[in-house]
């Protein structure tokens, strides 16, 4: 009875593994309205900032172009659009966001436009460590017909390789306080906030991310 048994757990155990295997695995982006729609250009709206910082829209706004640069695209300038939209009293993240994309892309030109939410932004302090934290959330929408063509997110800190400082509870106490003081006095976020920004917008660096542009030498092969 027990050989039976252990032959029947040694034929289910590679298909329950299995099952694990395909349940744990993310599913493929759809990519078919993206690739339909071609974007060749695009404009990036000033960031939703729902983080307390107040400083987190504009350093996130600043870093944004180079990745999507580098991906293959031609991307308006941000200074040029943030004064175009202040030039119509238009200050409001919130309220640019609202905009039809049909209204964007008779003012800019641009093929699609990328909305970016900023959900943290900043140093966070526990009772052993402080640690600046910059999550995002983008979705690239075709300004012609209003579609989505693709959403992702991204995070990045200043501690990811983990904290193996010694000294005991104390010296862990008196170094976060420490770490947090300078967290707060200096801006250790801008930093962390480009890295978040290139995980996020990035051609190429894992299977839901944006796809290439027609300018980079991969737009051909995927």
């Amino acid at each position: 009875m027990i050989k039976r048994f252990l032959k029947l757990a040694a034929c289910v155990a590679p298909m329950l593994l299995a099952v694990g295997c395909a349940s744990n695995k993310p599913a493929a982006y759809d990519y078919t309205a993206f690739k339909a729609a071609k974007p060749r250009s695009i404009l990036v709206l000033p960031p939703l900032n729902n983080s307390p910082e107040v400083n987190a829209g504009n350093s996130v706004y600043a870093q944004v172009t180079y990745p999507l640069a580098e991906a293959g695209y031609y991307v308006l300038p941000v200074g040029l659009v943030g004064e175009t939209f202040k030039q119509n009293g238009m200050t409001v993240a919130q309220d640019i966001h609202t905009l039809p994309p049909a209204k964007l892309q008779e003012i800019f030109g641009a093929d699609a436009g990328l909305y970016i939410t900023i959900s943290k932004y900043g140093a966070t302090y526990t009772v052993l460590d402080s640690v600046v934290v910059v999550s995002v959330q983008a979705k690239l929408v075709d300004l012609k017909t209003g579609t989505v063509l693709w959403t992702g997110a991204a995070s990045a800190s200043n501690n990811e390789g983990g904290n193996n400082g010694g000294g005991g509870l104390i010296g862990a106490l008196v170094a976060a306080a420490v770490k947090q003081v300078i967290n707060s006095t200096t801006d250790q976020s801008h930093p962390v906030a480009g890295v978040a920004s290139v995980r996020l917008l990035s051609a190429g660096m894992n299977n839901n991310g944006l796809l290439y542009g027609p300018r980079s030498a991969q737009y051909a092969t995927q």
